[in-house]
């Protein structure tokens, strides 16, 4: 059985584009993007991805180079959130 919360990251994935690496043992982190879609919708930021990122980064890894604000991020990294707040936002967009 599954909680409304895990529905809810299910959906998120499920609007991954293809090709898009998924970080290995991201269920937490979709959890989280869960709560981002209900509270956000489809007004979720990149800079919000970016937050429930690093706040998964930090309790699965605890240090990694891109746990920094998403303002001070490289460009590059910064469009590593994309895919993810579309994905949100698309599944915002089903409900």
């Amino acid at each position: 059985m599954t909680n409304y919360l895990e529905g809810e990251a299910r959906n998120i994935r499920e609007c991954i584009p293809d090709g898009i690496t998924v970080p290995d043992n991201s269920d937490l982190l979709f959890l989280i993007y869960a709560v981002l879609k209900r509270a956000k919708g489809d007004a979720v930021t990149n800079s919000d991805v970016h937050d429930a990122w690093a706040a998964w980064m930090t309790f699965t890894q605890g240090d990694h180079p891109a746990l920094v604000p998403y303002e001070e991020l490289a460009a590059s990294t910064q469009q590593e959130d994309e895919p993810f707040g579309a994905a949100i936002r698309a599944a915002a967009g089903r409900d």
